[in-house]
């Protein structure tokens, strides 16, 4: 533990704040700013991942000591650490917010690895930064749960994300008002260690640009394409010509990975909520979890968030619109050092082409076939029309439909409903409509079976491969937020060896985490939709 490397790099090379002090202000001229963690009374380890520790060369016996505890909640400084709160800017629910900033994360640094790979190390309810606007830079035990969970879950998926380490209860309490109604109370605290190549946003570069900043802009460019994205060469010579291609390379390359992140989430029916601009990794991951959640029955409408509610944003089906709109303010941001308005619509267009390439080679090997046929697109509209007028659980849906037997030569409705049942939330007996639809679409499906010639147990292999049997529901992580609170941590730890497997049918698992969402549920807080505060 005593022996981590840190790098520093970030700070070495770009301009930080010159002001020591850690008061709210506006800071110019700098990308960061140096900030300590605020120590903790009581701080205690409620679970770590793993294959984390691994990836920064820790063993499984030093996550359970009190100095990895201590140095992972803040409460004590290595060797080589340097921390710091980021500043950058961002576009929110549409408009424009001017600075916004780490308000409650610090960066300790990055460590390399054995295998010299870098991963910055962030401390996310480590207490007040220049950033923290009004707040407390604190964090409470139901968000860091939430956080520490689907940042694995995420991971084990398959689907680009930010990672955690810890989750450490910090043993004091923090006030919070989690339903925005005026009734705030003390809530256990805590800290999540979060690791990731770097934290990024398309805010770092928006708020310099606004700012009309173009020598730090040019520099922050700079700097992350060559530590960031080492797949782009630079030029030999970095003539300005040579470096607008150069820059204009990197943005299509962030919209590439932009439009991959898209088509996974909607694969696996997984809403942000919160999609400004200041969440938006640019490196193609998924960060900062708030009010996420997955699609239970299938609604492109429905958004977890609680304060988007009435206007729907960044609901399921406007997640890869508003990645487009998003990316375009990044293009605008970039415009003064890469002045070269047709690169960066190319950038855009791409983003959209891919978008929709990953998107039809995910939901077709989602449905079991390995080649894609140019009816595929009109086969997977009419499923997402079926899924839609009667409540039917996204997820539970196409690992069921793995089991579904291509051989029958005319598929009874009966046969059917046995399959998908499970998925259903309500009864569709005597609903001649969608089972004439239902009917209809499987009997499509079978033809274009037929046609692939792909063997039974071929297709339920490629179905599984990519249909998960276990998502991270959020009522699962309510119970555990519930029995935290009360002091027992079991069902953090439970979820975290189920999210770790969610391709397996781990059966002994499946009467309590492969089911879909019971009804008491539907509109339980916490459950279903959930506030920025949670």
């Amino acid at each position: 533990m005593e022996n981590l490397h840190f790098n520093t790099k970030f700070v070495d090379c770009l301009p930080g704040d010159p002001v020591e002090e850690n008061y709210r202000r506006e800071v110019v001229g700098a990308c960061y700013s140096f900030v300590k963690p605020k120590k903790n009374k009581g701080p205690h380890l409620i679970a770590s991942s793993k294959e984390v520790a691994n990836l920064l060369d820790i063993n499984a016996e030093s996550c359970q000591t009190d100095l990895f505890t201590d140095i992972f909640s803040g409460n004590k400084m290595v060797d080589g650490m340097k921390p710091y709160a980021m500043c950058y800017g961002g576009h929110q629910f549409g408009n424009w917010a001017g600075q916004l900033g780490d308000g409650r994360a610090i960066n300790l640094g990055e460590i390399i690895n054995s295998r010299n790979e870098s991963w910055t190390i962030q401390l996310k309810g480590s207490g007040e930064t220049p950033y923290s606007r009004s707040a407390d830079g604190l964090a409470v035990l139901r968000s860091s749960v939430r956080e520490f969970l689907c940042s694995e879950a995420m991971f084990h998926l398959g689907i680009p994300t930010t990672r955690a380490l810890s989750l450490i209860g910090t043993g004091e309490e923090v006030m919070r008002d989690m339903f925005y109604d005026g009734n705030p109370k003390l809530e256990p605290g805590a800290v999540v260690c979060r690791v990731a190549p770097n934290f990024l946003r398309f805010g770092n570069f928006e708020l310099l640009a606004s700012r009309k900043d173009n020598d730090l802009l040019d520099k922050l460019v700079e700097f992350t394409v060559r530590n960031y994205f080492k797949d782009i060469e630079p030029p030999s010579t970095l003539t300005e010509e040579k470096k607008i291609i150069w820059y204009s390379d990197w943005f299509t390359e962030v919209c590439r990975r932009s439009a991959m992140l898209m088509s996974q989430w909607m694969h696996f029916g997984f809403v942000h909520g919160v999609m400004n601009t200041d969440n938006m990794s640019i490196s193609g991951l998924t960060i900062d979890y708030g009010p996420y959640g997955w699609l239970e029955g299938y609604d492109p409408m429905w958004t977890p968030n609680t304060t988007d509610a009435q206007g729907k944003r960044y609901c399921y089906g406007r997640q890869p619109d508003i990645a487009l709109w998003n990316l375009a303010q990044l293009a605008n941001a970039l415009l003064t050092i890469i002045p070269d308005e047709e690169a960066l619509r190319r950038g855009l267009n791409y983003y959209r082409e891919t978008y929709a390439m990953y998107w039809r080679e995910g939901m077709v090997k989602k449905l079991g076939f390995e080649q894609i046929e140019k009816e595929d697109d009109v086969l997977i509209e009419e499923l997402l029309s079926v899924l839609s007028s009667v409540e039917t659980d996204w997820t539970l849906f196409f690992r069921l439909l793995a089991k579904f037997d291509l051989d029958e030569e005319i598929p009874r409705i009966d046969q059917i409903i046995r399959t998908i049942e499970p998925a259903l939330y309500s009864s569709v007996e005597g609903n001649s409509e969608y089972l004439n639809l239902l009917l209809d679409w499987f009997q499509k499906y079978r033809a274009r079976g037929v046609r692939s010639a792909i063997t039974k147990g071929k297709r339920a292999a490629l179905m599984n491969s990519v249909n998960p049997k276990f998502v991270l529901r959020n009522y699962l992580v309510q119970i555990a937020i519930e029995k935290a609170s009360e002091g027992d941590f079991s069902t953090i730890n439970e979820l975290l060896d189920v999210v770790r497997q969610p391709y397996s049918e781990q059966c002994d698992q499946e009467e309590n985490y492969g089911r879909k969402r019971p009804e008491w549920a539907r509109r339980k807080a916490g459950c279903s939709m959930l506030s920025c505060s949670s």
